[in-house]
């Protein structure tokens, strides 16, 4: 075909070519007809794709040899990093859950400043403190609501209460014990209504402790506690409803006033009576190392009720009243062994907890709660110690009491 006989060329919705009037050598006869209207080629559907078509233009496909791919410049679409970004800064997500981000600067605030609560109306401070660990228990509930309403703004909040938690009680999830201890102490309060003293004291008596610390013993129960310890445990001393008994020789013993009678009606009553229900001791143990004070305290009740609130006062006296007693010790080496009624959190035991470390916090592993013993809730039985080093800390199997046992090494 000789194409310069061609005169014009065009594409258009209906395509039309104008040949010259001349015909043309191996030209198809129709070609050379004037004005014969040649529509273009239907285009081809793709291959793969429902509902795509493709011109007879496009026909490179990526992937394909000699195919260039067009280029159509960076992706418009935003990757999820960058749509997540523009969410954030957008302010819509910070106006969702008002209540929410009130709620979990409320909780930060109330872990943060919880030593400023006052006491005035019920003791209420020394209420949030006994159960200032379990505070953390909001936390996750009001992260689920903020990512349920999706507010930006209670995500952030919650660093707050986040922060100061694991301050106050991070430390208290590691396992902090260490093998080896020259000395192993137990305190257990055995519970006036403990069905089973016996098989409680064999059961204490096979924890393996060089020193045996019993609170809340009743006139029925003491001679069942002597008569079986007495096979394991060479030196014992019984003051009232505690008593101390030990592999190691037992000086210097006396009671310890922690207050439980006061005022005209205590003054009143002889020693004698007094030492019935006597609630503390103080003895010294004997060791290879050198003496060792021994304090075994069972500490007033604590109640929780509509009228007065969180009554503590019988436990107050006594707590300012053992703190005496320990900072009046001329000993070094100092252990406390027994039921404070109160966790280490409240500020009713500053005087105690100024001048003592806890084994627990020092050589534990978790919070160590003692009560009640079916489901324990606050950790109320303790081991304090000054000038020894705690090795290790933990609560034994459950007795018959409606406490759980504590124990901890310690070393010089």
């Amino acid at each position: 075909m000789d194409w310069r006989h061609v005169a014009n060329l065009s594409l258009r919705p209906s395509l039309r070519v104008t040949l010259c009037p001349a015909p043309c050598p191996g030209l198809s006869p129709a070609l050379c007809a004037p004005d014969v209207p040649v529509d273009p080629p239907a285009p081809r559907r793709a291959s793969g794709g429902r509902g795509r078509t493709m011109t007879g233009a496009d026909t490179a496909r990526p992937g394909r040899p000699g195919a260039a791919r067009p280029d159509t410049g960076p992706d418009p679409r935003p990757t999820g990093v960058r749509r997540a970004v523009r969410a954030l800064l957008r302010p819509e997500p910070y106006r969702r859950g008002p209540v929410l981000t009130a709620s979990a600067l409320l909780l930060g605030l109330v872990m943060l400043l919880h030593a400023a609560i006052p006491n005035r109306i019920g003791n209420l401070g020394s209420l949030v403190e006994t159960v200032l660990p379990w505070s953390g228990l909001f936390v996750p509930l009001l992260l689920a609501g903020a990512l349920w309403r999706r507010s930006a703004g209670a995500l952030v909040a919650l660093l707050l209460p986040v922060s100061v938690w694991l301050n106050l009680f991070g430390g208290l999830l590691l396992d902090k014990s260490h093998p080896g201890g020259d000395l192993t102490v137990v305190s257990h309060n055995v519970g006036a209504g403990n069905p089973d003293p016996v098989r409680t004291a064999r059961a204490l008596a096979a924890s393996g402790a060089d020193v045996l610390a019993l609170e809340e013993i009743t006139s029925r129960a003491k001679p069942l506690y002597e008569g079986e310890l007495a096979r394991t445990y060479r030196y014992r001393t019984v003051l009232g409803t505690v008593g101390l008994w030990s592999s190691l020789p037992l000086s210097d013993i006396r009671p310890v006033d922690v207050e439980t009678d006061y005022g005209p009606l205590g003054d009143a009553k002889s020693e004698a009576v007094k030492l019935t229900y006597n609630r503390a001791l103080r003895a010294t143990v004997t060791t290879a190392r050198g003496p060792l004070a021994v304090y075994v305290a069972h500490l007033g009740s604590a109640r929780v009720n509509p009228g007065a609130g969180f009554w503590t006062d019988a436990r107050d006296r006594g707590a300012r009243a053992l703190g005496r007693a320990v900072a009046a010790e001329r000993s070094g080496r100092v252990v406390l062994l027994g039921d404070l009624n109160g966790t280490l959190d409240d500020r009713a035991f500053a005087s105690v907890t100024s001048r003592l470390r806890s084994a627990q916090e020092v050589a534990g592993d978790g919070f160590g709660l003692t009560w009640p013993a079916a489901f324990p809730l606050v950790r109320i039985d303790h081991v304090l110690v000054r000038g020894v080093t705690p090795r290790s800390s933990w609560s034994l199997p459950a007795t018959g009491s409606d406490h759980l046992p504590v124990a901890a090494t310690v070393s010089w």
